[in-house]
């Protein structure tokens, strides 16, 4: 009898020991990095992003000493809401993914947001910018992490109205991010003083701007303020400089600019830009760390801010999922809300109940050719916006979530 139970509490310790991940569906943590592998968000996403996650999942295995089990996969949605969930609805119901993180237009990541609510999976959301997706279409199981268009609008257009571009006319790209920036931005423009006097909304993509262009010069507005990105961004910046409009006096205003489009447009042409993002890779010793193997793995690229997102969040993913001792996607989400963030790059933060990651945020102003030291040596720090201050306070949100 003595050593039945003897044999008993031994079978019951080794039940217990290896307990701590039962909860795992199939052994394995799998996540989907869903993004733009080939068109005009490819250099601030794409295969980047892929290698953010990777990274993020080799250093939290070795820093923790983690048993979990974790594959990452990855396709391209090809800025298509219709190809990116059917791509989510394979991974989901057949691949057994976890959780889909990266992401980027607003379209697309809006409808990922929906449907892994709708099944019970876990929406980390680094590269779309509508900020509806901490807001009116907000839910328990998506998480947004680097930046959104609250946040751009409350950085970039705030600085610029207050140092005197008071009057504006919007170049919009037609879909939900750039009609969630120009809403956001123009919000600010009017609270503080400023007038919008006229707004045309662009294709997406498109690869002429000039008629677009001479109905913002035409307008005489002070500000051509850009809600688009990527591709969009780029060109429209260099067509504008071809055609000379800011030497008439008007000035640009870059909503959504990205180190990647600074590094296509050039110095010659992008310096002077003012623009807001939450990661820069010569901030500290940790992300300058971060940069040179991320730059070693991706053929001497740097990273965005996106795949620097892509990092940061999949690390506390996982942490939560070591907490919750489960992938169960409801589940995870509420234990990401609980612990608080803490990561290389974008240090030590929280995610609040709508599901907005909330850390500082900085305003850039791009450097003049002469000032650059070097490769990706392209921003001037202007100012840091705290973390309390960089995002949609929660008094404002229309999130269901959050208890009023």
């Amino acid at each position: 009898m003595k050593r039945k139970l003897l044999s008993l509490a031994a079978l019951a310790t080794c039940a217990f020991a290896g307990s701590a991940h039962a909860q795992i569906s199939d052994g394995i943590v799998k996540i989907g990095v869903l993004n733009d592998m080939s068109g005009l968000y490819s250099d601030i996403t794409g295969p980047g992003s892929v290698t953010a996650a990777r990274m993020a999942v080799e250093d939290y295995i070795k820093a923790t000493k983690s048993t979990l089990k974790v594959e990452i996969v990855s396709a391209d949605h090809q800025n298509k809401p219709d190809v990116g969930s059917n791509v989510a609805r394979q991974w989901y119901d057949t691949d057994k993914v976890d959780m889909i993180a990266d992401v980027p237009t607003s379209s697309v990541g809006l409808a990922i947001a929906k449907l892994s609510a709708d099944k019970g999976k876990l929406h980390v959301n680094s590269g779309s910018a509508t900020a509806d997706l901490t807001g009116k279409a907000c839910n328990a199981n998506t998480i947004h992490w680097a930046y959104d268009t609250w946040m751009l609008a409350n950085g970039t257009g705030k600085a610029i109205v207050k140092s005197g571009g008071d009057t504006w006319f919007f170049l919009t790209a037609d879909y939900a991010f750039g009609q969630a920036l120009e809403r956001d931005t123009e919000a600010v423009v009017l609270k503080n003083g400023g007038k919008v006097v006229g707004k045309v909304r662009t294709p997406f993509p498109t690869q002429d701007f000039s008629s677009f262009l001479l109905q913002a010069q035409a307008s005489k507005a002070k500000i051509i303020g850009l809600a688009n990105a990527g591709g969009d961004t780029t060109n429209s910046i260099k067509q504008a400089a071809e055609f000379g409009i800011t030497k008439g006096g008007q000035n640009l205003a870059g909503l959504l600019v990205f180190l990647p489009d600074v590094h296509s447009l050039g110095l010659n042409i992008a310096q002077g830009l003012k623009l807001t993002e939450t990661f820069y890779w010569d901030l500290n010793d940790n992300t300058r760390a971060f940069t040179k193997r991320f730059a070693a793995a991706q053929g001497g690229k740097y990273p965005s801010m996106v795949q620097a997102g892509v990092y940061s969040s999949v690390i506390h993913y996982l942490k939560a999922v070591d907490a919750a001792k489960t992938d169960d996607g409801t589940k995870v989400a509420a234990k990401m809300k609980e612990l608080p963030t803490d990561d290389p790059l974008f240090g030590k933060g929280t995610v609040r109940a709508d599901g907005r990651k909330i850390h500082p945020a900085y305003l850039f102003e791009v450097k003049k050719p002469a000032e650059s030291k070097g490769p990706y040596d392209y921003y001037k720090l202007v100012s840091t916006i705290p973390a309390n201050e960089a995002f949609r306070p929660l008094a404002e949100s229309e999130c269901p979530l959050v208890k009023k």
